[in-house]
């Protein structure tokens, strides 16, 4: 029989790593995906028994983007919510995991307190959060320590370290949003931590051996290991992101679909807003992985 090389054998590790997600997508999602499309391009009618489906051809779509008033402005408000939120949960998670790499006392609790907001994030916390009558009164506490950092004091001591009127508006965009990014950053810790530990001490050993500065070895050791870490986070915050129980467009497109302008509207939104995300992260993936770093 004849040996693989080590090549072929990296690529049928990644082909092994990949078949349960092909085989899952073709026995659970292939259908209902079609299943959407046929129904985007019909109009849906209930009948004794079942339902009809009238071919409409465009129609849903023609409606969907230049009728209804509210479909194309709740996309672009979701769309410019990623973008000011995925910069922040990366950046944050990031640098919470390189806190929590250290070696300290009550590590493993402090890594538990982190990944809380994930378990709080969960779809059971979320139903008793809406009748809990104390968390409404902590969300109104948090939304006013919100608005008081967002406020002239913290304008002006930004204004004051000469940052850009751009990045200015930026960080105070983030700070209104900081529950929602430590909400959403739990698993993206957890990525980096394990990335991070995955980092063999000796390239540490040998850079400072060589003279280099924790500094130069973030930069030049920490970073490019990372690069496929940091893309992979990326791409699961944009999912993350745009899939959030909270999406307004995800709840306006639902409500559409069953109490609103028909099945076949709603569904036809739907397969919109599932093209323009496979479109930004095929673009997020082209752009990024010019500099990612995959180790041999």
């Amino acid at each position: 029989m004849k040996r693989l090389s080590l090549r072929q054998q990296k690529a049928l590790t990644g082909y092994l790593f990949t078949l349960p997600f092909v085989i899952g997508f073709i026995l659970f999602f292939l259908a209902p995906f079609i299943q959407a499309i046929v129904f985007s391009l019909n109009q849906l009618k209930i009948v004794a028994g079942g339902y009809e489906l009238i071919f409409n051809k465009l129609e849903n779509y023609r409606y969907a983007l230049f009728t209804d008033t509210k479909f194309v402005r709740v996309f672009t408000e979701t769309f410019l919510n990623m973008l000011l939120d995925v910069p922040a949960i990366i950046f944050f998670s990031f640098f919470a995991a390189l806190l929590l790499n250290q070696k300290f006392r009550g590590r493993l609790i402090a890594r538990s307190i982190f990944f809380l907001p994930v378990i709080l994030s969960s779809g059971v916390i979320l139903g008793l959060e809406s009748t809990d009558y104390m968390q409404t009164m902590l969300e109104q506490s948090a939304s006013a320590a919100s608005s008081f950092l967002s406020g002239p004091m913290l304008t002006n001591f930004l204004m004051q370290l000469k940052i850009p009127r751009e990045m200015l508006l930026y960080v105070i965009n983030v700070v209104d949003r900081i529950p929602e990014v430590i909400r959403s950053s739990g698993i993206q810790i957890l990525i980096f931590l394990a990335g991070l530990q995955s980092i063999s001490p000796s390239l540490y050993e040998a850079s400072k051996v060589e003279g280099a500065s924790a500094w130069q070895s973030f930069w030049m050791i920490t970073m490019p290991v990372m690069s496929p870490i940091i893309l992979a986070n990326v791409v699961y915050s944009i999912i993350d992101s745009f899939l959030s129980p909270n999406n307004e467009l995800v709840l306006y497109i639902r409500s559409t679909a069953f109490g609103g302008a028909g099945f076949g509207i709603g569904t036809a939104m739907g397969v919109m807003y599932f093209a323009a995300v496979a479109v930004i992260l095929a673009i997020v993936i082209l752009v990024m992985s010019r500099w990612v770093f995959y180790q041999e």
